[in-house]
C-alpha cells in the first residue's frame, strides 16, 4: 500500500477560504466562499475540489495545516464562551482601566472599548506575590472553594486565572487551577503563567481571559473539523498555524487557542519570506490584500519582523491602542481595512471613504449579484477594467459590470457629481494611498526607507493594487509568485514547526548574573523544544535567543537577537554592545551614562527552514504573446489606455510584457502600469520593475 505524501493547507478568510494541494512539489489550488455558519463545510468541499483536480482520493492526504480567522472574530464579534477571571484582590477592574492612554488625543467624544468580561464576572482572592516573585500574603483554600461556588452557580463555561507577578512565581495560579479541575471537571481553565509570563498585568490579564473566552469554542471547531475531515476519508494529523510563524499541534491550539489570532497573515509572511530567500532579497515588503483587509510586513534578511505584543478587536477599527492588546510573539504587521469587499461611500466632508465596513462573501460586492448594494473595492476593480467579469475566480462567480455602475453612481457619483468611472477612479485611489499610508508609517516606526525594498504581493487582490502601491512608494521592483491568489495558504506548507517560550524577569545590566540568565534560557529552551517535539518527533531542532532591553526609565524595551553562544555563554560586555547596536539602528544614537535592563527573555524552537534553490533571473529578451487588448484606467496617467492582455501561463522564462498590461489567471489578475514591465521568471513568478531597469 503507498504511503499518504500529500499535504493540505487551508486558511479561512473573510470573503474566501483558501485551499492548497501540494504533491511531488506540484501545488494544485482552489477558493471557495467562506461558510461563516459552519467553516468546516468550505475546507471540506475545497479539499474535495482540488483533490479531483490532482486526481487523488482525500486519503492519500499525509498532513493538513490550517490557519483559520475563527479566534479572531469570536473576539471581535463577542461570541465566546460565558467566562469568569479570578485575580489578585485589588486588580479586578484592570482590564477596564486599561492603561489610561488616550489612542485619540483630541476626540473630546472618545469611548473607550468595552472589557472582555463584566465586572460580574470577575472575581478576586486575597492572596499577594511580590516584583520578585516572593509570597507575601499566602493563598487561602477556603477563599478559592468560596469564589469557586459562586462560578459554578453562575454557570460559567470557561475561567482565567491572572494573579500579581504570577509569571516569576506561578504557585497560587497552579493551586487554583488544580482545585478548579478538581471541582468543576467540565469548565475550561487558563491560566496567565502558561498563556503568556510575561510582565505588564493589563496585557497578561486580557491575554488570558482572551484565551479562557474562545477556548471552549476552538476545541469544538478544532474536534468537528478533525471528526469530519476523518469521515470525508482524510485521516492524517492536523496542525494549526499560529501567529508567530510557525506550526502547533492541534492539542497544543485547543489548550492556547488565543495564538491562533492573525494565524492566516502569518501565513502570509512566511510564504514572502520564502519568496525574498529565493531572490537573495534582503528587504521585502509582504503585502497581502484579500476580500476583508490589507496586511503589509516588513521582512529583512529574510526572516518577518516580530513582535510580542499586538491589538486585536479595535473598537476603532486600525488606530493603535483602540483594541485589546494580546500579549504572545507574533509577526509584526500593520492591517488596514482595504480589500476587495471593502464598502465604499462619502462622508459629511464629501470625501470618499473605503472600509472598515467589508461586504465579505455574504452578500458581497454589488457585482457578485448576491443581494450587496454598496460598491466595494472589487466594483471599482471591475468598472475600471482591471476584471473580466466572466472568468473572476476561474469563471466560478460571474462578475456584474452594470451592477458594480450603478452602486458607485448611486453611493459616490451622484453626491459627487461623477459618472461611475470617475467615481470608480476615486476609490481605488482612495484605497490605493490609504495602503501607501499605513505602508510608509509602518517604515518609518521601524526606522526603514522603503525605497530600497522589493514588494512581494499575494492574496487575491493584491496583484490588481500592488502597480500603483509600487508607484506611490517609490519601490522599483514587484515580485507576484505563481498562487498568489493562494499564497497564505501556501506560506503554512513552507512553515515550520515552531513554539516561542517566553519569561518576565527583570535584571540590569549593573546586577548581571550570568548563571542565572544560563539557567532561565536552558529553562525556555527546554519548554519551547518540548512543544516542537510533540510535533514532530524526528527532526532538528534549532534555538533562537533574544531579550528585550531598554534603558532605565523607559517606558518600552526593544528586542535584541542573540546567538545561542552569546545566550547560553552570557557576557554583560555583550548584551550592553548589541543593545547598544540594535538601539542606534533604530534610533539614531546611544545614550550614555545609563543603566541598561532586561524585562523579557525569549527562546524560540523551530525545525529547520525548508532547503530554498536560489534563482537564476532573467531581463526578458521574449515578448508575450497577447489574447487580445482590454480597455484599462491607469491612475498614474489618469486615463482610459488600451492595455495588452496576457495569460499568466504564457509568461514563461525570459517572456515579457510592456505595461500597460493585465496579466490573467484564475485566482487572480496582475495589473502592470503604463510606467512598468514584467517578465516571467524560471520559477513562475511575474517580476514587475520599473521601465529601464534590469536585475
Amino acid at each position: 500500500m503507498t504511503k499518504p505524501s500529500a499535504r493540505l493547507g487551508v486558511d479561512i478568510g473573510g470573503t474566501f477560504t483558501d485551499v492548497v494541494l501540494e504533491q511531488g512539489g506540484t501545488l494544485t489550488s482552489t477558493k471557495v466562499l467562506t461558510t461563516y455558519a459552519a467553516p468546516e463545510n468550505a475546507i471540506i468541499e475545497g479539499m474535495h475540489q482540488v483533490c479531483e483536480k490532482a486526481g487523488i482520493a482525500p486519503g492519500a492526504i499525509a498532513q493538513i495545516i490550517h490557519g483559520t480567522t475563527l479566534a479572531t472574530n469570536a473576539l471581535i464579534e463577542r461570541r465566546g464562551a460565558k467566562t469568569a477571571l479570578i485575580t489578585s484582590k485589588g486588580f479586578r477592574d484592570v482590564i477596564e482601566m486599561r492603561t489610561e492612554s488616550r489612542f485619540e488625543q483630541y476626540d473630546l467624544n472618545l469611548t473607550l472599548p468595552e472589557p472582555l468580561l463584566p465586572r460580574q464576572c470577575r472575581f478576586t482572592v486575597a492572596e499577594r506575590v511580590n516584583a520578585k516573585g516572593e509570597v507575601m500574603i499566602g493563598l487561602d483554600m477556603d477563599e478559592v472553594d468560596a469564589v469557586i461556588d459562586r462560578i459554578a452557580f453562575a454557570g460559567f463555561e470557561s475561567v482565567a486565572v491572572g494573579l500579581i507577578h504570577s509569571y516569576l512565581n506561578p504557585g497560587h495560579e497552579q493551586a487554583i487551577r488544580d482545585r478548579l479541575r478538581e471541582r468543576l471537571p467540565e469548565v475550561s481553565v487558563s491560566i496567565s503563567s502558561e498563556v503568556s509570563p510575561q510582565m505588564r498585568e493589563y496585557e497578561r490579564f486580557n491575554t488570558v481571559v482572551a484565551n479562557a473566552y474562545i477556548k471552549p469554542l476552538m476545541a469544538s471547531y478544532l474536534g468537528r473539523l478533525e471528526g469530519r475531515l476523518r469521515d470525508e476519508g482524510a485521516a492524517c494529523p492536523i496542525f494549526l498555524m499560529h501567529s508567530g510563524g510557525g506550526i502547533i499541534s492541534l492539542d497544543n491550539a485547543a489548550n492556547f487557542p488565543v495564538r491562533l489570532v492573525e494565524s492566516g497573515p502569518a501565513g502570509g509572511a512566511v510564504f514572502a519570506a520564502h519568496i525574498a530567500a529565493r531572490y537573495g532579497i534582503d528587504k521585502a515588503l509582504s503585502f497581502d490584500m484579500g476580500g476583508t483587509t490589507a496586511k503589509i510586513c516588513l521582512i529583512k534578511n529574510r526572516t518577518p519582523k516580530t513582535a510580542r505584543v499586538f491589538e486585536v478587536a479595535r473598537s476603532y477599527r486600525f488606530k493603535k491602542g483602540s483594541g485589546m492588546p494580546i500579549s504572545i510573539p507574533v509577526i509584526d504587521m500593520v492591517e488596514i481595512g482595504a480589500g476587495g469587499g471593502s464598502l465604499a461611500h462619502v462622508d459629511r466632508m464629501r470625501q470618499i471613504r473605503v472600509g472598515p465596513e467589508s461586504a465579505g462573501s455574504e452578500p458581497g460586492p454589488a457585482c457578485y449579484g448576491r443581494g450587496g448594494e454598496r460598491p466595494g473595492v472589487t466594483d471599482a476593480d471591475l468598472v475600471l477594467g482591471k476584471l473580466d467579469p466572466d472568468n473572476f475566480a476561474g469563471g466560478s462567480i460571474k462578475l456584474h459590470a452594470d451592477a458594480s455602475e450603478r452602486a458607485l453612481s448611486a453611493h459616490v457619483g451622484e453626491t459627487l457629481g461623477m459618472d461611475a468611472m470617475e467615481a470608480a477612479f476615486g476609490v481605488a485611489e482612495v484605497v490605493d494611498e490609504n495602503m501607501a499610508n499605513a505602508a510608509r508609517v509602518h517604515a518609518v516606526e521601524n526606522g526603514e526607507d522603503l525605497s530600497g525594498y522589493t514588494m512581494i504581493a499575494f492574496g487575491g487582490a493584491a496583484p490588481l493594487h500592488a502597480g500603483r502601491l509600487c508607484e506611490k512608494l517609490g519601490i522599483d521592483r514587484l515580485l507576484v509568485p505563481p498562487g498568489a491568489g493562494v499564497g497564505s495558504a501556501i506560506g503554512f506548507l513552507r512553515a515550520p514547526f515552531s513554539f516561542e517560550a517566553n519569561r518576565s524577569v527583570y535584571m540590569k545590566l549593573s546586577n548581571f548574573d550570568a548563571d542565572a540568565i544560563t539557567k532561565l534560557l536552558g529553562q525556555l529552551q527546554s519548554e519551547a523544544t518540548a512543544f516542537v517535539r510533540s510535533c514532530d518527533a524526528e527532526s532538528p531542532i534549532l534555538s533562537e535567543f533574544k531579550v528585550y532591553m531598554r534603558y532605565t526609565g523607559q517606558g518600552w524595551e526593544i528586542p535584541i537577537p542573540l546567538t545561542e553562544a552569546q545566550a547560553m555563554s552570557p557576557s554583560v560586555d555583550v548584551f550592553k554592545a548589541r543593545f547598544e547596536e540594535e538601539y542606534v539602528k533604530l534610533f539614531g544614537r546611544a545614550v550614555a551614562g545609563m543603566d541598561i535592563e532586561i524585562t523579557v527573555w525569549s527562546v524560540n524552537a523551530t525545525t529547520p527552514p525548508e532547503d530554498v534553490a536560489p534563482i537564476v533571473e532573467t531581463d526578458g529578451a521574449g515578448v508575450a504573446a497577447a489574447l487580445g487588448d482590454r480597455s484599462l484606467f491607469d491612475p498614474a496617467e489618469g486615463r482610459v489606455m488600451e492595455a495588452g492582455h496576457v495569460a499568466r501561463a504564457s509568461m514563461t522564462v525570459g517572456v515579457s510584457v510592456e505595461g500597460p498590461a493585465a496579466i490573467t489567471e484564475d485566482e487572480t489578475t496582475i495589473i502592470v502600469p503604463a510606467s512598468r514591465r514584467a517578465i516571467g521568471q524560471a520559477d513562475g513568478c511575474i517580476d514587475v520593475r520599473r521601465k529601464g531597469d534590469t536585475a
